[in-house]
């Protein structure tokens, strides 16, 4: 059996910027609001007591940024990992919903009715987020056998992490939380499975939930 990390905690990215207007940011790259700051902050203050080995980050400025805040207490810079990033929107990046129904409304309704499905025009799907978001948690996983690891990411990509390390059809992200700022614990068993022990447990500054466990993703990413 392949040694793997003794847990990993998935962190989603604080707030960022314009988080109020409910905008489809995927790869857009914007930073943490005032808001975010102060969230990033206060899950800081909340994890320092934990032993951590590393932090690994997606690329994008708010998961870089939120990484570093809380990865600071600990002394560790954390390890940048593309794969990890949100969905590829494509055409509907910097759009929010009333704009994209408003140019499109079969198409909004389609994602709408099928969100596990659905292809960004210009963008990606949730297989495809998948397809390269758990290989790399399965690679930072392994890089740390034993370990305790930080992952820093977004609302689809940890959905779709959550979904394969859990055994769950990529159709059920919707049941899996994932509020800015807050974090889920996956632990490994004696044989090897991941098992999840704490789900979207926020920092509880200002405590901004976007919506949360039932928030598609594609809101405000």
């Amino acid at each position: 059996m392949t040694s793997m990390a003794r847990s990993v905690y998935l962190i989603r990215h604080a707030a960022p910027e314009g988080w109020q207007t409910r905008r489809f940011i995927g790869h857009l790259d914007v930073p943490l609001s005032s808001d975010g700051e102060r969230q990033a902050e206060a899950l800081a203050a909340r994890l320092a007591p934990v032993h951590f080995d590393a932090f690994y980050t997606s690329d994008l400025a708010r998961t870089r940024r939120t990484a570093e805040v809380v990865a600071a207490p600990h002394g560790l810079r954390p390890i940048a990992a593309p794969e990890l990033r949100e969905f590829a929107m494509g055409d509907w990046e910097g759009l929010t919903a009333e704009q994209i129904r408003a140019r499109n409304a079969a198409q909004f309704d389609r994602w709408m009715a099928a969100i596990g499905e659905f292809q960004f025009p210009g963008g990606e799907n949730l297989t495809q987020v998948a397809a390269r978001a758990w290989p790399a948690f399965e690679r930072i996983a392994r890089a740390h056998p034993e370990g305790r690891v930080a992952v820093v990411a977004h609302g689809g990509s940890n959905r779709a992490i959550l979904c394969l390390a859990l055994g769950l059809p990529l159709a059920r992200i919707l049941a899996l939380g994932q509020d800015y700022a807050a974090v889920s614990i996956l632990e490994r068993s004696a044989r090897g499975a991941w098992r999840l022990t704490s789900l979207n447990a926020a920092a509880r500054d200002g405590d901004h939930r976007d919506a949360g466990g039932g928030a598609p993703p594609g809101d405000p990413r």
